[in-house]
């Protein structure tokens, strides 16, 4: 059975072998990643961990243009399987593209109902931070996530610059 856990050093050589599965460049949903980060080495992936947990942490002031996340993985047997990110609130760039919860699940372990699992297994984390709805988007051609979303309460408000945006109410 799956799990949402914290983020955790002890998954290093797991989280590895799932960012293998993505292109190098690829921008990984959910996860947390800025340009730079140092994830192979201990000391580099120890100070992301670290990061990811900072950045919930009411007491932190978020880096500029940030917000608050909570970071969630998708956890099974000790095998990463994805990430899971709850921002704490909405800034004018997250109204329009990012949302309150992205996610992003490794190519190995895509179709098994992982990304809904996880997205529905975040609102209730969502509503414990005194949210009433969240808004959760994907790329307009993203079927899959659009379906994911759907499934999970998502009701479409519009489509702006390539992006589909949905509210699931929490009430």
């Amino acid at each position: 059975m799956p799990e949402l856990i914290a983020p955790t050093t002890r998954l290093h050589a797991s989280w590895l072998e799932a960012r293998a599965e993505w292109p190098p460049d690829a921008h990984l949903d959910g996860h947390g990643l800025h340009p730079g980060d140092d994830v192979a080495s201990a000391a580099g992936f120890a100070a992301l961990v670290a990061r990811l947990h900072a950045e919930a942490d009411p007491f932190v002031e978020p880096a500029a243009g940030w917000v608050h996340c909570t970071y969630r993985w998708i956890v099974e047997d000790d095998r990463f399987l994805g990430s899971v990110s709850l921002r704490h609130r909405l800034n004018d760039a997250l109204f329009e593209r990012g949302g309150h919860i992205g996610y992003g699940v490794r190519p190995s372990a895509r179709r098994r109902g992982l990304a809904g699992w996880a997205l529905g297994g975040t609102l209730p984390l969502a509503r414990s931070l005194g949210l009433d709805r969240v808004l959760v988007t994907c790329t307009e051609d993203n079927v899959a996530s659009a379906r994911t979303i759907e499934r999970n309460g998502g009701v479409l408000e519009d489509v702006r610059e390539g992006y589909r945006r949905y509210w699931i109410e929490l009430a």
